[in-house]
């Protein structure tokens, strides 16, 4: 495999960029220690930095901590053609701590990317030591009106806002510039026209796509931390309810008044939660 990696200073949501085969990463990579590998979720105009900045730095005083956009995400680029599915982005993963020389990492999941640690952890299970799962698809379920809207997203300023109020419980987080921030990155470039071609009509297809089998969760020998907000829209509590029944290693964290955005809502306690789960 031919690599090579450099370091972009620009915007704060592109950091180094690695050329791995046919496609190109762009990934964070701070802290030094333990490796925890951060997997963002699949939002319209989603980064790993506009996913995960509010608990990057915390994190990486104690860890190092790599967060790559996730292929046909932010600036990791890769040719029209390729097909992204849950192998290409597991595969891409492993490649990318290959190149960096990480054997074992711990991996956090985000919605999406709780699908793809779940499916890591079960192709590669001696490169995953701890599983963190926060509002993780990885099952099968019916697809909610909420999620239906996140995939099937048309870049308006309005259509923006409603998806803002579809991930946060609390609206007040939700201000103009916080709405146009993410309205301009889903239309950068050829972002919305990727975005379109990765959870197509009929919907639910994706969802499936994304799910493992429970015996193969069940399988899992992995300590998991699974955190869920209650009053989320987009994934529904009862999808990890089902995984802290399957993995046995496993517990789950609640919050309540909480919708999607736990990592955002709950910065602070969600923050603390990876830390002593880590610690331990």
């Amino acid at each position: 495999m031919s690599n090579s990696t450099t370091s972009i200073q620009s915007s704060p949501e592109v950091a180094n960029s690695i050329d791995i085969g046919d496609y190109t990463l762009n990934y964070h990579d701070q802290g030094e220690g333990e490796a925890v590998l951060l997997i963002h979720g699949s939002g319209p105009g989603v980064t790993s930095w506009a996913n995960w900045r509010g608990i990057i730095p915390d994190l990486s005083e104690r860890l190092r901590v790599i967060a790559p956009d996730m292929l046909g995400f932010g600036y990791s680029k890769c040719p029209d053609d390729k097909v992204l599915d849950t192998d290409a982005w597991v595969e891409s993963l492993i490649s990318l701590l290959d190149a960096l020389q990480i054997e074992r990492a711990s991996i956090v999941g985000n919605s999406f990317g709780g699908a793809i640690a779940l499916a890591l952890a079960k192709k590669y299970p001696e490169r995953a030591n701890k599983l963190v799962l926060m509002g993780a698809a990885g099952l099968s379920f019916p697809l909610t009106d909420g999620l239906d809207k996140v995939w099937g997203y048309q870049p308006t300023v309005e259509a923006m806002r409603g998806l803002m109020e579809v991930f946060a419980y609390d609206h007040s987080i939700i201000n103009n510039d916080l709405v146009q921030m993410r309205y301009e990155a889903s239309i950068r470039d050829d972002v919305q026209t990727r975005f379109e071609q990765l959870f197509p009509e009929p919907r639910q297809a994706g969802i499936e796509m994304l799910a493992s089998s429970e015996d193969e969760i069940r399988s899992l020998p992995h300590s998991t931390l699974i955190i869920h907000g209650r009053d989320d829209l987009v994934i529904p509590l009862e999808v990890s309810e089902r995984l802290l029944r399957l993995i046995s290693k496993s517990q789950l964290h609640v919050f309540g008044e909480c919708g999607h955005w736990v990592q955002i809502e709950k910065a602070e306690e969600f923050t603390q939660l990876l830390i002593n789960f880590f610690d331990k």
